[in-house]
């Protein structure tokens, strides 16, 4: 193939002047954190292609914390963006090994997870440096430790002219992340670095149902909304599931041999419809929540057809009782098998939550849905600011499916839902 001498990017045209300093600071350490929408990723595989284009010495190194999600994330947009940029021909993209190549010169981009920081280190391009990094969905990244093992492999001496930098993007869901003092709190950031905060008003490609949407949850939902709405830092104090969860990459195999269920709670127009599937691990006191659906604007037919994409049939399904007609719909309509509605009395959603508190639970990083939740439930407070023993009523949906799928765990005996005598019983013999 023929090889342009020039290719003509506008980048003002492409990017908002938010993401400027990606393309003119020589800034060690750029760090975007933003809400949903805020455009950040989309901005920062514009640089990698740009960086590579004009400084034959640039290869990157993509890092998620789990490798597994890279293909459909950071490598897909790289990808769509090459082909908006019309240049998508210049680069040959490979998904095994996952890379991308630019073909007039042989650099490269690298993707990697962090679970082995060791394994990175020894990565040697053919052509240039190794001397830009994005590290995508940082938030997720579990040690700052494994985070400057890569850092600090990138050295050397670069051609006159040179830099290197790493690009960091995530979501802020807790003030607790090593991110916010290492790059955002003055007394103890990093020299050389510039901490910048994007959100949905930073990005000119959203449509207005989307932007509305992000609207609505300000009002109904501020405790979620200051993250994925306004970009700022969300507050861990009076966390529901403080200390009891935690994300890792799993394989099915596994769990393959525990139980499973699923738990469904409806929703349509500002609340989504989230389907959560779990494996318990009685012994341990572990639940495994291995994928989910969390989508808005579904209908019955469509709930079923999620369901049966997910790979629910055959396990026992237990849906929201408040939505008796969308379970008989689901099950004479749409031949869902095993959907039964959830038991209701008095304080079930307190007592339900106080037995899944004596469970740890191990999100897969496909589940996302329930993840925010669960950085976002919080107990309610009374008028004076006084904590309660019962958690508010928003950012729960997922949580809600949750519950619903531990159902036959927790207060099932003999097939019937307990009566509260019951189940004030169970919780006392748990010590809860």
């Amino acid at each position: 193939m023929t090889i342009p001498s020039k290719v003509n990017l506008n980048v003002p045209s492409i990017v908002s002047k938010a993401y400027y300093p990606m393309f003119n600071s020589r800034e060690r350490y750029l760090v975007y954190k933003g809400s949903r929408g805020s455009g950040k990723s989309y901005a920062v595989a514009v640089k990698v292609i740009v960086d590579m284009m004009i400084h034959p010495y640039v290869n990157w190194l993509v890092t998620r914390q789990y490798a597994t999600t890279q293909k459909d994330s950071t490598f897909a947009t790289i990808r769509k963006v090459a082909h908006t940029l019309g240049v998508i021909d210049l680069f040959k993209f490979t998904k095994s090994p996952l890379e991308i190549t630019y073909k007039a010169t042989g650099q490269k981009v690298f993707f990697r997870g962090m679970d082995d920081p060791l394994k990175i280190t020894s990565i040697q391009p053919v052509t240039g440096f190794i001397c830009r990094r994005w590290c995508e969905e940082a938030y997720e990244l579990k040690s700052l430790d494994a985070f400057d093992t890569v850092e600090e492999s990138m050295r050397g001496e670069l051609p006159d002219g040179g830099f290197y930098q790493t690009v960091i993007t995530f979501n802020p869901w807790s003030d607790r992340h090593w991110l916010k003092h290492e790059f955002f709190d003055d007394k103890t950031k990093r020299n050389h670095s510039r901490a910048i905060t994007t959100t949905y008003k930073d990005n000119d490609h959203l449509n207005a149902d989307y932007v509305d949407s992000l609207k609505e949850m300000l009002v109904r939902n501020p405790n979620r909304a200051r993250v994925a709405v306004l970009g700022e830092w969300g507050i861990a104090e009076g966390l529901v599931f403080d200390g009891l969860f935690e994300q890792r990459d799993f394989s099915y195999d596994e769990i393959a041999g525990l139980p499973k269920s699923v738990g469904l709670d409806f929703g349509f127009k500002h609340d989504p419809t989230a389907g959560e599937f779990i494996a318990v691990d009685q012994d341990n006191r572990i639940v495994y929540i291995y994928d989910e659906f969390y989508k808005q604007h579904l209908l019955t037919n469509q709930i079923a057809q999620e369901l049966a994409n997910h790979k629910a049939f055959g396990l026992p399904i237990t849906a929201d009782s408040a939505e008796q007609r969308m379970i008989v719909e689901l099950s004479q309509q749409h031949r869902v098998p095993n959907i039964k509605p959830s038991g209701k009395g008095k304080d079930s959603v307190i007592q339900g939550i106080q037995y899944m508190q004596s469970y740890h639970f191990v999100v897969h990083p496909r589940v996302k849905g329930l993840m925010e939740e669960f950085n976002t439930y919080v107990y309610d407070k009374d008028k004076e600011g006084n904590w309660l023993n019962k958690p508010k009523d928003a950012n729960n949906h997922a949580i809600d499916a949750l519950r619903y799928a531990l159902e036959k765990y927790m207060f099932v005996r003999a097939g019937k839902y307990m009566n509260y005598q019951e189940r004030v019983s169970t919780l006392k013999n748990l010590g809860l």
